[in-house]
């Protein structure tokens, strides 16, 4: 869905910046996150690498909202920070097309103003349950509560200067 229109862009000389890899960055063995969530959540929260476990992050954060909260305003500023950075450098580098690829962006509208434009990778909710069971093995229940805390697609479409349909068909 979203990752492949972002590649399509880059085909086309647009500059993607990957809001999820610098999340994934940041909770990686010796990111900058690391002590902050360990302090925060107590270093079972960590895999034995040294990692954040997602999985058990997922269901502390999904089944406490404080815990969801702690968890956004740890990683959230880091990932602003390090886009904010890259963004600046590709600038500086001659680019003249970005593209922030940022999932949960309609959940975090301080985005708004860094944007020109939003593009909205949309699909069929049953699409999404699907691409999500295939990517993550998680169960339908699980990923319809997970869904059920994040923007409607009503809302995701309104947030929209464009809409790329991405369902497969």
């Amino acid at each position: 869905g979203k990752r492949a229109g972002a590649r399509l862009l880059a085909t086309q000389g647009a500059t993607v910046i990957d809001a999820d890899a610098i999340s994934r960055a940041v909770t990686a063995p010796g990111g900058a996150a690391i002590a902050a969530l360990s302090e925060a959540f107590g270093s079972g929260i960590l895999t034995p690498e040294g990692a954040l476990d997602r999985e058990q992050m997922r269901v502390l954060a999904f089944g406490d909202p404080r815990a969801k909260s702690r968890l956004e305003s740890i990683i959230h500023p880091l990932v602003e920070r390090s886009i904010g950075h890259t963004a600046l450098e590709a600038e500086q580098n001659g680019a003249h097309c970005l593209v922030f690829d940022i999932p949960l962006l309609v959940e975090s509208p301080h985005w708004r103003r860094y944007l020109h434009r939003i593009l909205v990778v949309d699909c069929r909710e049953e699409t999404q349950v699907g691409r999500v069971v295939a990517r993550n093995a998680l169960g339908v229940a699980d990923i319809q509560k997970i869904m059920a805390s994040q923007a409607s697609r009503t809302d995701r479409l309104a947030a929209a200067d464009w809409v790329l349909f991405n369902d497969g068909i």
